[in-house]
């Protein structure tokens, strides 16, 4: 009996190892009895895991679990209680595999093999490619609180955190879009080219502030997480405003397509910026003078159909939302001469988007007419300025001012192809009917946009700097429209002139210093209005819209206003959307001046 029991065990043998075995390869966790490693060590303090594909064990808490758009980006965030070594993260992305579920709240061992996650845009995510979990038990983990923008995000990748002050938000349309939002710490951000020369030490720091001082806060990732929707926003908002501000923000922090991105876990508070109301009417005699980018309006063929255009609406009822909200926009201006930018270059007949935005606003009241480049009634097949698709235009009210002479147009050189042709014509303003102090010269402009596409060469390329692409041409037409205006060509004998437009370069850029380098006084500068801005791209506030004053109107100037309806608006109250009112009629701001005009002397 001894030997058989002794024989039967030891055929048994290999078939319970073999057992063992299999029961050992299905929880790596207790095959081989690994320590786990600590979560900052796999961070470690570059850009990459120094343990990039190394196997091994790691222990923490999943605090929260991710959705993501693939499957790349679904899996848990998984934190420790850190390793006494401030430079490295404590937390690290478990990714979701079939062999492996976690929950949040458990404390959970970890067996993986690490990886970098390409998040796009040059981001990455240390990973934590499982074989095997197992639960612990309950977990904790604290939420830090940051008051301030760290130095650098990378040393809280994956972590809870909380942000113990007020957050601006900067650019609300991806909310819409992806369900994500633009904040900085410390009010809002600024172009660096608003604020110093592009290229130059100051304007790279500016740069290196604003990457420091944004966030994305990200809605639509986390397992639970509160959407940044209209059920979090005051009553009547379909989405907040730029410049509105958050409180209560937390959530576990990710890189993702560039920047830093706050998985939220919470509902933030939102305070909710309020739109501004319409400049004020100011003295009946001032001189009243806007300029005002229309964001490509075209009307097909004037009569309902012809949609869709190369540019702006995509049918007749989008055109007359469109139509609609600028024609608010110019009631609320109250202007006396208009500059308009980005108009449908179809002539000046009454089927014309042009005729037609006049005979609006004289249905709407005042006695609006608009500066032809031709005597009227100009040909059939009469366009311009400009051969572009788009033109730049002027109205004006002939109840309060007259035009003197006939409009004249600067061609050649960069206003062939580029900058838009611009447009001067010489009015008088009236009293009773009767002209009632000097002429004076209004050029309306646009110049080439920052967009490089496939044609930009030799000193029209990107040089990096953030002036983007056509520098030099915007520069060179700045350079001649001087010349041309410095000749008097309107025939006005006066030397009151205002160059208006959208220039596409920020204030310390190179086509604007060369204007003011050449006598022309920034209106807004002369007012002594503080950070004035009427665009705002990527988060960052800036001007592309300019008044440029000739230096004797300069001493004539009473006032300078961007009235924000636009930059800060979400797209929702466009007129895409279907929204009334002027706001974001455009996505520039419009500019208004007024002006009390001294005899000639």
């Amino acid at each position: 009996m001894p030997a058989f029991r002794s024989r039967s065990a030891a055929l048994l043998l290999p078939c319970l190892l073999l057992a063992a075995c299999a029961s050992l390869q299905r929880d790596p966790l207790r095959a081989d009895g690994m320590p786990s490693t600590p979560i900052g060590s796999v961070q470690g303090h570059d850009a990459a895991s120094p343990l990039v594909g190394r196997r091994l064990v790691i222990e923490g808490t999943v605090t929260a679990a991710l959705t993501g758009e693939n499957d790349r980006f679904v899996g848990w965030f998984v934190q420790d209680g850190g390793d006494d070594d401030e430079a490295s993260s404590d937390a690290l992305f478990v990714r979701a595999t079939p062999e492996v579920s976690l929950h949040t709240g458990d404390r959970v061992r970890v067996i993986g093999r690490v990886l970098e996650l390409d998040t796009g845009r040059g981001s990455h995510l240390t990973a934590l490619d499982p074989e095997a979990a197992r639960v612990l038990g309950p977990g904790r983990t604290e939420t830090l609180v940051l008051d301030a923008p760290p130095a650098d995000w990378s040393r809280y990748e994956g972590m809870r955190i909380g942000i113990g002050r007020a957050l601006t938000l900067a650019d609300t349309d991806d909310i819409a879009q992806d369900g994500r939002a633009l904040v900085a710490f410390d009010g809002p951000l600024w172009q660096p080219g608003e604020r110093a020369a592009p290229g130059s030490d100051a304007a790279r720091a500016i740069a290196a502030d604003n990457a420091r001082r944004r966030l994305w806060l990200d809605d639509g990732r986390i397992v639970g997480a509160p959407a940044l929707d209209a059920g979090v926003l005051p009553p009547g908002y379909a989405q907040a405003r730029s410049g509105s501000t958050l409180e209560g923000v937390e959530g576990v922090l990710d890189a993702r397509d560039g920047g830093w991105r706050l998985q939220l876990t919470a509902t933030p508070t939102l305070h909710a910026a309020a739109r501004e109301p319409a400049p004020q009417a100011g003295d009946a005699s001032d001189l009243r003078i806007a300029a005002f980018n229309l964001e490509n309006l075209f009307n097909g063929d004037g009569h309902g159909g012809g949609f869709p255009t190369p540019r702006g609406a995509r049918d007749a009822v989008e055109y007359q939302r469109q139509q609609a909200k600028l024609i608010a926009t110019i009631q609320g201006l109250k202007p006396d001469v208009a500059a308009l930018m980005e108009l449908e270059n179809d002539g000046y007949g009454p089927d014309s988007t042009l005729a037609q935005l006049v005979e609006g606003l004289r249905r709407d009241g005042g006695d609006w007419r608009f500066v032809a480049t031709c005597h009227l009634p100009c040909a059939a097949d009469a366009r311009g300025p400009g051969n572009d698709q788009i033109r730049v235009g002027l109205i004006y009210r002939a109840d309060r001012v007259a035009p003197r002479g006939a409009a004249v147009t600067l061609t050649g050189g960069p206003f062939d192809s580029g900058s838009r042709v611009p447009l001067a014509q010489a009015f008088v303003a009236l009293r009773r009917g009767r002209p009632a102090g000097p002429a004076f010269t209004v050029a309306a402009n646009h110049f080439k946009s920052k967009g490089c596409g496939q044609q930009a060469q030799g000193a029209d390329r990107d040089a990096g700097d953030g002036a983007a692409c056509w520098n030099a041409l915007r520069t060179e037409s700045a350079r001649r429209l001087d010349a041309w205006l410095k000749t008097d060509p309107t025939h006005s004998g006066s030397d009151l002139a205002v160059i208006l437009g959208d220039l596409n370069a920020y204030a310390e850029e190179e086509p604007v210093r060369t204007l003011k380098d050449a006598g022309w006084r920034d209106a807004f500068a002369v007012a002594k209005v503080a950070r004035p801005y009427s665009y705002v791209y990527k988060g960052e506030l800036g001007r592309l819209d300019h008044a440029l004053l000739s230096p004797r109107l300069a001493t004539q100037l009473r006032g300078a206003v961007e009235w924000h309806i636009n930059a800060d608006e979400p797209l929702s109250a466009g007129y895409r959307a279907g929204a009334d009112g002027p706001w974001r009629s455009s996505d520039h701001d419009p500019l208004l001046l007024t002006f009390r005009l001294a005899p000639a002397r």
